[in-house]
């Protein structure tokens, strides 16, 4: 079972670093925001080879992870009440206005 995880876990790590080296070579500025990472992190995603994708890929752990750490995010977005198309908006600009990470 713990190998079904891990194998899941690569997979969604390499779809991840793909999609962010896609969105980074197509608009820098919207996958720093859209992604939640740093400029720095940013360019080691997009100079990375596919070589290092693979192997970057392979960890045992997510790289991508939830950028709301505050339950305020979370229930915002989970707001099910009729007329709140306002409440992934307003989520949004709750986490732009937190720090990008350091890390991915």
């Amino acid at each position: 079972m713990a190998n079904d995880y891990l194998s899941e876990i690569r997979d969604v790590n390499l779809s991840y670093l793909m999609i962010a080296q896609q969105m980074i070579r197509d608009d820098r500025a919207e996958a720093i925001f859209r992604l939640g990472i740093s400029g720095e992190i940013a360019d080691l995603i997009a100079g990375m080879s596919n070589a290092q994708v693979l192997k970057m890929a392979g960890c045992n752990v997510m790289l991508s992870r939830f950028r709301f750490n505050d339950t305020a995010i979370l229930s915002t977005l989970l707001r099910d009440k009729a007329g709140a198309t306002g409440a992934p908006v307003h989520a949004s600009i709750i986490m732009a206005s937190q720090a990008p990470e350091a890390m991915v």
